[in-house]
Parts: C-alpha cells; structure tokens; sequence
C-alpha cells in the first residue's frame, strides 16, 4: 500500500473532493485526509449554527506568495485558532483585534489555503468546490444534523 509522504494542504484535498466524480469518492476523498483542522474548516462553512463574527465578503489582505512547501503557515494547524473568529468563541476580543488577527493568519496561509477560510467564513465553499454539501461532509465524518459524531461514546441523541 502506498502512503502519502506529505499531507496535502486542505485547498489540495478539497479539489479532490471537486473532481471526484460520484458522492461515494468524495466522500472517500474526505475520510482518507480527515483531520480536526479539515473537520473545523467544514464545520464551520457547514453548521448553521457557527455565525463568524467577520464580515461577509472579500477581505482585504497582501496574499502570500510563496511556493506551496516553504514560507507559509498551514491552515490545518491553524484551523485551532478559529474560535476567535466565531461568534461565542472568544467574544471578550474586541472587534478590530479579531479582524486584524484573521488578515495576518490570511497572510500567513499559502493562497489557496487562505482562499479556502475565506470561502468558509462566506459559507460558500460548496460554491468553488463542486459536490461539496453539507450532506457529503455529514457523512463522511458521520456527524448528524447538528454536526455532532452520531458513532461517538458520549453521544445522546435528544428525542
């Protein structure tokens, strides 16, 4: 069997989802590559219930052009920092500290990456990345409508 030596940045994964031909590839596609950084960027494009606290559209920032591998931070690493960004996450961070924050780790990703959070923040990466729904995305990661693992030990469903 052969294994990936790097791990494809999520812009990389994502466009495999997009040029995977069936929901089933996709959905294989998001599995192999699953990780809590891919997870937090989907969920929070995904779940309605995650509100960012930024503004909707495109985002004033100087794009990192470094080639793919070198100067730029990785948006699976820095998905973490994403609480601070939505709305009940760190709310105590005034308004222009978070915008400015979200510009730097913008400015910080390889471009595609930073398009990506840009899409997940706008709620459309489903627009750039065909066959990306809410519904693939749930069930690859068997969470349920509230974005919770339905196979996870702690897990109650409410009636």
């Amino acid at each position: 069997m052969a294994y990936d030596v790097v791990r494809p940045l999520i812009h990389e994964v994502l466009t495999k989802v997009n040029n995977a031909k069936v929901k089933g590839k996709k959905i294989e596609v998001l599995r192999k590559y699953q990780s809590e950084g891919l997870k937090m960027v989907l969920k929070s494009s995904f779940d309605p219930k995650i509100v960012w606290r930024l503004p909707e559209g495109d985002v004033p920032f100087i794009k990192n052009d470094a080639p793919e591998g070198t100067e730029h931070t990785r948006l699976e690493q820095e998905a973490g920092k994403l609480f601070h960004f939505i709305k009940g996450g760190n709310d105590k961070l005034k308004q222009v500290k978070c915008e400015t924050m979200f510009v730097q780790m913008l400015e910080g990703l390889q471009e595609g990456e930073a398009e990506v959070l840009i899409l997940a923040k706008d709620k459309k990466l489903h627009q750039k990345y065909k066959g990306l729904s809410k519904q693939v995305v749930q069930e690859a990661f068997n969470w349920d409508d509230d974005f919770l693992n339905v196979n996870h030990k702690d897990y109650k469903k409410s009636a």
